[in-house]
């Protein structure tokens, strides 16, 4: 039977269960949140980005969900600096062309700033410098895309979440928890 779990990565945890970087200064890996063996992420998510991790033991789902050629939508909610206008979104729905070539169109729409767990560490405020919280939804995952996209446009990403992916959401799910499906 396969297993799926739904994973709520915290900030500055990396998406493997080992770190092969300095043993010296080891990073928080996935193996201190789930002690579940023969599962694997489907999928990845930047140490500097949190939200909605999926794992799986079934090799043919973990590749459904993670290759792009299947595009299953993935939604993000995004902290901005500055003040996209209509413009920078129209640029962003339509698609970027980055150095990797263009993206697909994605969705996205300017949200009040959602109800969400503080952040440790904090994102970093500036009182001279507006930010603004966006959902995107894109249907494929390029390395950091999301943060290239907005930075392309002019408004770095401040604060990375990853929401849904799929019919898959983080509802109920505090950060560095899990649950089996």
């Amino acid at each position: 039977m396969t297993r799926l779990i739904l994973f709520n990565k915290p900030y500055g945890v990396l998406s493997q269960f080992t770190d092969k970087g300095s043993a010296a200064s080891p990073r928080p890996t996935l193996s201190a949140y789930i002690d579940q063996p023969g599962i694997y992420p489907a999928g990845r998510l930047d140490r500097d980005s949190e939200g909605l991790l999926l794992l799986t033991d079934d090799g043919r789902l973990q590749a459904r969900i993670a290759d792009p050629r299947h595009k299953l939508p993935k939604t993000y909610l995004v902290q901005v600096e500055g003040l996209p206008d209509d413009a920078a979104l129209r640029a962003l729905g339509a698609g970027i062309t980055l150095k990797d070539g263009p993206t697909r169109p994605a969705e996205v729409q300017r949200i009040d700033p959602p109800d969400l767990w503080p952040r440790d560490p904090p994102v970093r405020f500036r009182k001279s410098v507006p930010d603004c919280w966006l959902s995107l939804t894109i249907s494929e995952g390029r390395n950091r895309q999301v943060r290239r996209m907005t930075a392309h446009v002019g408004h770095p990403t401040l604060r990375l979440v990853r929401w849904r992916i799929g019919a898959w959401d983080l509802t109920g799910l505090a950060p560095g928890a899990w649950r089996a499906l």
